[in-house]
């Protein structure tokens, strides 16, 4: 049997075609300390910060100090199977999560990961946590009101979208309370809403998933836990990985509230990080960048310009004080990037006004611009009134001689005072405020008894709904107020038929 040469050389031919050339150059280095979260390698040369590492087991790192002789790599995950001299090996990946419509409804990690026990996230897109903020030029001015639902900040301290508003109290104040019924506002509203929970207790992130989904408010919210059982840079990582998601949804022109739940317990995890890496102290033990840390995350909100989708991320960054002291070091950081803060006092909520919030301290840096028209004037006052009462209701204590100028200040600030208080997950929708704050700026609650304020304010808005649904209409369609007459002849006749407690 003799071989033809042709035969061989389109047999050689053949392979070679079909020859794939595979060379693989991975760099891969060992592991000399483990220990509090922290690996220290030697030998990846050529890894890039914040690029995400693998270790021999699985778990995930992220390169965070580059150093001469090593890497500090904060390790994502378990780390008590990790040992010195094991391998860790590039994958040529900056951190990313992952993101889309698909996350919405539900409770993720800090790495995007199902925390909720429905079974995995079918998306395939994903953004890197760490982006460059809009440009000047990218940006637009903010000019549409974003309704929290809630009297005392749409009246005095109104948020509109784009804005970072920061809320700022100690704890046990009612901040989750405020962010919780800003997000069940949003109903209705075509907002995404992310709900990131930073170092919060596993129970306390349950209760707010509950109240979420029992007001129907889940089907347009993703959560993202924290909790505080997890390792320190999960934490760290927390508020990226949320408004990383909600990026996605603003460059594709959609509306977007992301709430931080809170930025001390941030700021505590990186200091964490910080001082277990070994870099150097600063005040209060934080390192030199935490003030970069809270300003490259809050950057990130904005109102694009209409050219770039006109999407809007609003943030609420939560921080929590000690004592009402916004003098130290995180609250005066974040008091300096927002713009504005509102601010929740200890004293006014144990005394019963719920939401505790101070119009003296709180302010809002966009102001008129983030209310509609009728609000704009039925508010106008408030603020003036609550300052003179607070001021007045000192001197009152030491004499009941007061001239009828000073008692007629006092009366309205008791009624205003009672009509911003405002029941647990019950935000109110824009027009039915406007309502109220019109009887009460126009002086037809100041012949109601104090203690009959809030049942008379439940019982005209319900009574509108019935006989005077075109009121709300108007406001709610034309975002400005009806005619005077129409408005004055509506309250004088809810009045005739409203009982006054004796």
């Amino acid at each position: 049997m003799s071989i033809k040469a042709e035969e061989i050389s389109a047999l050689i031919k053949k392979q070679i075609e079909n020859y794939q050339s595979e060379m693989k150059v991975s760099d891969v280095g060992t592991v000399i300390q483990i220990g509090d979260g922290i690996a220290r390698a030697h030998g990846l040369d050529n890894v890039m910060a914040g690029e995400l590492v693998e270790f021999s087991n699985g778990v995930m790192g992220m390169a965070q100090n580059l150093e001469e002789n090593n890497v500090g790599i904060i390790i994502l995950g378990p780390f008590s199977d990790i040992r010195e001299g094991d391998e860790v090996r590039r994958t040529g990946r900056i951190m990313e999560v992952p993101v889309g419509e698909e996350l919405v409804g539900r409770v993720v990690n800090s790495l995007g990961q199902p925390v909720d026990g429905l079974g995995p996230i079918a998306t395939t897109k994903t953004r890197p946590i760490e982006s460059g903020a809009p440009g000047v030029m990218d940006r637009k001015s903010v000019h549409e009101p974003l309704q929290t639902g809630i009297k005392a900040i749409d009246a005095l301290v109104p948020i509109g979208r784009g804005q970072r508003e920061l809320i700022i109290g100690d704890r046990q104040t009612g901040k989750t309370s405020v962010a919780i019924d800003s997000i069940l506002n949003q109903k209705d509203q075509d907002m995404i809403c992310i709900y990131v929970a930073i170092g919060q207790k596993e129970s306390t992130v349950r209760n707010a998933v509950e109240t979420l989904r029992k007001h129907g408010a889940l089907d347009y919210t993703i959560v993202v836990t924290a909790s505080a059982a997890s390792p320190a840079p999960m934490l760290f990582l927390a508020p990226y990985a949320g408004i990383t998601m909600g990026e996605e949804f603003m460059h594709n022109g959609k509306h977007v509230l992301v709430v931080y739940d809170d930025l001390s317990k941030q700021a505590s995890a990186y200091r964490e990080l910080s001082l277990l890496l070994r870099r150097p102290p600063g005040r209060e033990a934080f390192p030199g960048d935490v003030f970069y840390l809270h300003s490259r995350l809050l950057e990130r909100a904005a109102k694009l310009s209409d050219a770039k989708g006109g999407g809007s991320i609003t943030a609420l960054p939560f921080v929590e004080t000690q004592a009402g002291d916004i003098s130290a070091y995180i609250p005066t950081n974040v008091i300096s990037i927002t713009d504005g803060q509102i601010f929740l006092q200890s004293d006014l909520f144990f005394s019963g006004v719920r939401p505790a919030i101070n119009a003296g301290l709180s302010v809002s840096r966009v102001g008129g611009s983030a209310q509609i028209k009728a609000m704009k004037k039925v508010s106008g006052t408030l603020r003036l009134d609550l300052a003179a009462y607070r001021e007045l209701e000192a001197f009152a204590q030491f004499g009941s001689d007061l001239d009828a100028a000073t008692q007629a200040k006092l009366n309205r600030g008791a009624r205003t005072v009672e009509v911003l208080k405002q029941d647990l997950n019950k935000p109110l929708k824009v027009e039915k405020q406007v309502m109220i704050l019109y009887a009460l700026t126009k002086g037809h609650l100041d012949d109601i008894p104090v203690t009959d304020i809030r049942r008379f304010e439940g019982e005209f808005l319900s009574w509108l709904d019935h006989n005077h649904a075109e009121l709300l209409d108007q406001i709610r369609t034309t975002k400005g107020l009806p005619e005077d007459e129409a408005m004055v002849a509506a309250i004088s006749e809810f009045k005739k038929t409203f009982i006054k407690s004796e």
